[in-house]
């Protein structure tokens, strides 16, 4: 079994990925306007190709205007993608990835941090890397192929999410 799971915390600015190898960074197209599009969709073609699951995480369910319509261009773009590469994704609603993190929907960005510093005794360079991490992670769960173990009631909370059946798997 392979562990190739990707986690994607999406931005037009400032984009965390968790690669298959645990390692995180944050992309930041440079660029104006689409240009920054297609630097972000090239520069993440090579990062999940040959994915068996990208675990991304949806839109916050309130934006201004200008924040929704950038949000919805780049997942746009990145769902074109992961298509396109035949790379099965799982969507994830914010409130319910920080649930499963720290067992509150409205945790913040320090309790994630927190969280990820007490399960996996890692720290990050910015908050992106950390949701992308726990995204990884929420996907591994979700196979089966858990890095670290969580109260139930948090492990549960990913049914909440869209799953695919990953490649590879029986259906």
């Amino acid at each position: 079994m392979t562990n190739r799971v990707v986690g994607l915390d999406l931005s037009m600015t400032a984009t965390g990925v968790a690669l298959p190898d645990g390692s995180t960074l944050t992309v930041k197209p440079k660029g104006s306007g689409d240009r920054r599009l297609i630097v972000l969709r090239d520069t993440l073609a090579y990062m999940v190709d040959g994915a068996e699951l990208a675990v991304v995480e949806d839109m916050p369910a309130r934006l201004q205007a200008n924040a929704a319509k950038a949000i919805g261009f780049v997942h746009g773009t990145v769902r074109t993608l992961l298509q396109d590469l035949g790379v099965p994704y799982a969507v994830v609603p914010p409130a319910t990835l920080k649930a499963y993190a720290t067992g509150k929907g409205n945790a913040d960005k320090t309790a994630m941090a927190i969280a990820a510093l007490k399960r996996a005794e890692l720290e990050f360079g910015d908050d992106n890397e950390c949701d992308a991490a726990w995204l990884r992670w929420a996907g591994l769960d979700w196979l089966g192929r858990p890095e670290f173990s969580l109260p139930a009631a948090q492990r549960d909370r990913l049914a909440k999410a869209t799953w695919p059946v990953p490649k590879g798997a029986s259906s």
